[in-house]
C-alpha cells in the first residue's frame, strides 16, 4: 500500500469517507482515525496498529452534537465537564449508543467519545461528517507519536493518507473519564489534571488498580508507550550510571551530563510531557540502549507524566 502525505483535511478526509485510514494531528498526539460506521474500515485499524482487539477506541467528533450519534446518555456530570472543557484533551466514557459498531468499543456497553481542540483536527473531522473513533498513530505498545513523522516510521504503507500538521502541544494523551459512575472516576490521568476536574464537579475518584472499570478506557491495561531501550526510572539523577550508550530526561541535571549519549532536561512539566515521546524516539535512532527517566511529583501534569514513565519502563 501506498500512504499519500498531504496537508490537506480535505483530501485527507476524502481517504477516510472511502474507507481508508487516516492519520491525523490533534493537540495530544496524533491519531489514527476510520469511519465509525464502517466496521471493516475500523478493523483495519487494529491490523494496521497490531492492537489487541480488547483495547477499545475513543471516537473524535467536532461538534458536540455529535456525540447523540455514538453516545445514548449524557449525564449532569458529563455535560458540566463538556461546558467547561470541550473541546479539548478530555474524554468521556459514555453508554455506548446501540448502532455504534461493537468493533469501536471493543463489545464494551460504553464508549469514550473527545472533541479536540487543534483547528486542524477540527477541520479534518468536519470534513469527515462522521464521528472517527482513532487511537494513537503508532505501532501497538510503541511511544506516541507527536509527529508525522513518528507516524510515517511506524504506519508508512500501513495506513491510506497521513495529514501533516506541526509536533503536537500538548505530548500526552486525553485524561479519560468515566461520566456512568457517581461521583466519575479518571480511568486514565491525561493532560486535564485531576485538580482541575475536582475544581468543577467536586468530588472525582480513582478506581483502584486491579478495578475492571479501567478496562472501558485505552491505554490502562496492555504495554504502553515503550521505546526499544530499557526504560529506569529514577528520582534523583545521581541514581544514574551514564554511558555513550545511555540516555537520561528528566527535571533536574544529571551530575555528568557529557557522560551519556543523549541529555534531555526539560525546564518544567509541561516541557518534559512535550517532548517525552519524541526523546524516546530520538533515542531509538541514536541506538540508546537505556533510558534513565526522572519520575516527578504526583500532581497535575505530573500525575499523567509518572504514568506514561511507569507503563514504557513495564516489562
Amino acid at each position: 500500500m501506498t500512504t499519500a502525505f498531504t496537508t490537506s483535511p480535505t483530501q485527507a478526509a476524502e481517504y477516510l469517507r472511502r474507507g481508508g485510514l487516516v492519520a491525523f494531528p490533534t493537540e495530544t498526539v496524533y491519531g489514527l482515525g476510520a469511519d465509525a460506521f464502517q466496521p471493516s474500515a475500523v478493523r483495519r485499524i487494529f491490523e494496521a496498529k497490531g492492537r489487541p482487539s480488547d483495547n477499545p477506541l475513543i471516537v473524535h467528533v467536532s461538534q458536540q452534537e455529535q456525540f447523540d450519534e455514538v453516545a445514548v446518555e449524557v449525564s449532569h456530570s458529563a455535560q458540566i465537564l463538556m461546558e467547561h472543557f470541550l473541546p479539548g484533551p478530555l474524554t468521556l466514557i459514555l453508554p455506548k449508543h446501540p448502532k455504534l459498531p461493537s468493533v469501536v468499543t471493543a463489545g464494551l456497553e460504553t464508549v469514550g467519545v473527545r472533541m479536540p481542540a487543534l483547528p486542524l483536527a477540527r477541520s479534518f473531522l468536519d470534513a469527515c461528517d462522521t464521528p472517527v473513533p482513532a487511537p494513537s498513530a503508532n505501532r501497538s505498545g510503541r511511544p506516541s507519536p507527536t509527529s508525522w513523522e513518528a507516524v510515517r516510521d511506524d504506519l508508512e504503507g500501513r495506513i491510506d493518507c497521513i495529514l501533516q500538521g506541526d509536533r503536537t502541544e500538548t505530548g500526552v494523551e486525553s485524561t479519560v473519564v468515566d461520566c456512568t459512575t457517581d461521583p466519575v472516576e479518571v480511568l486514565r490521568p491525561g493532560a486535564i489534571s485531576m485538580e482541575a476536574l475536582k475544581e468543577v464537579l467536586g468530588t472525582v475518584r480513582t478506581p483502584p488498580v486491579d478495578d475492571k472499570s479501567t478496562t472501558r478506557s485505552p491505554g490502562t491495561r496492555h504495554r504502553h508507550y515503550a521505546p526499544t531501550a530499557e526504560v529506569r526510572l529514577v528520582e534523583n539523577p545521581s541514581e544514574t550510571n551514564p554511558g555513550p550508550h545511555r540516555a537520561y530526561i528528566g527535571l533536574d541535571a544529571p551530575p555528568d551530563p557529557d557522560a551519556f549519549g543523549l541529555v534531555s532536561v526539560a525546564t518544567d512539566l509541561e516541557a518534559y510531557a512535550h517532548d517525552l515521546f519524541h526523546v524516546f524516539r530520538a533515542c531509538e535512532r541514536e541506538g540508546i540502549e537505556v533510558i534513565y527517566a526522572q519520575t516527578v511529583p504526583p500532581s497535575g501534569l505530573g500525575r499523567a507524566l509518572n504514568d506514561r514513565l511507569r507503563r514504557a519502563a513495564a516489562r
